[in-house]
């Protein structure tokens, strides 16, 4: 069942078209790597699934994605768009995420609090929970904002970069919860390190204002071809990497 539908959606900054006649569709099981060079459009098209920016085109939220008024879209934005400096708790960020079912004025309950401080003890920092989010590593803060995403239990998350700031034992447990939690909710994540996520998601999605979906999370010369991105894969231990020529004009990635 396709959770969300879009149909030829274009998005424009000052006359820029950052995204160009988007087709795309995310089902209620998906794994989607989203992949693409800096300035591409990827986290334009995550705030257009997120309706945080105007577009044209229809994008088609299935009613799944609703409990009453509260939309079931978790979203774990890059670290540089929060603010570091606002007084508040690892506690009480992770707490933030259910302002869409207790708004802002209500008060949050004794087992909202025992869940969220239960999912920062999953994540590791639980220890952390009473610090100002303002005080905590980038990995921390990471982690915390991971939670927040999840602690309404969405039915989509969508994910920018999750992996940032985090170190490589953490990373891998990162990768570790969002298998399971793939069991229960489609994820959409935005990531640079093409070599990581083809080993973690289903399918990748290249975009450079265009769109383009591959049904894999396997990526070949061949295949790449077709959306006139010319690379070279290499393989290092267990672990894929991508490496990406450099070449002239639009292609659907890019090495960063």
């Amino acid at each position: 069942m396709n959770l969300v539908t879009l149909r030829d959606v274009s998005v424009a900054y000052d006359g820029y078209e950052a995204l160009q006649h988007v087709d795309l569709e995310i089902a209620d099981d998906d794994f989607l790597g989203v992949i693409g060079p800096n300035g591409g459009g990827k986290t334009t098209l995550v705030k257009a699934v997120l309706g945080t920016v105007p577009h044209t085109g229809r994008i088609t939220l299935a009613d799944e994605l609703f409990r009453g008024k509260e939309r079931l879209i978790g979203y774990m934005p890059q670290i540089s768009s929060f603010d570091r400096a606002f007084p508040i708790s690892v506690l009480e960020v992770v707490l933030s995420g259910l302002q869409g079912r207790r708004g802002f004025v209500s008060r949050y309950t004794k087992a909202d609090r025992a869940k969220a401080q239960q999912l920062l003890d999953s994540a590791g920092i639980g220890s952390s929970s009473r610090h100002p989010i303002g005080e905590v590593s980038g990995g921390q803060m990471q982690r915390a904002l991971l939670c927040r995403a999840i602690i309404s239990d969405p039915k989509l998350l969508i994910l920018d970069e999750p992996a940032n700031f985090v170190d490589n034992k953490f990373e891998n447990e990162l990768y570790r919860m969002l298998r399971e939690l793939n069991r229960r909710m489609a994820i959409v994540m935005v990531s640079h390190d093409i070599g990581t996520i083809t080993s973690v998601v289903k399918e990748i999605v290249c975009v450079n204002r265009r769109v383009h979906r591959h049904r894999s999370n396997i990526l070949t010369e061949e295949q790449l071809l077709n959306y006139d991105c010319p690379i070279q894969l290499l393989s290092h231990g267990h672990v894929p990497h991508t490496v990406l020529e450099h070449h002239p004009g639009d292609c659907c990635c890019d090495h960063e």
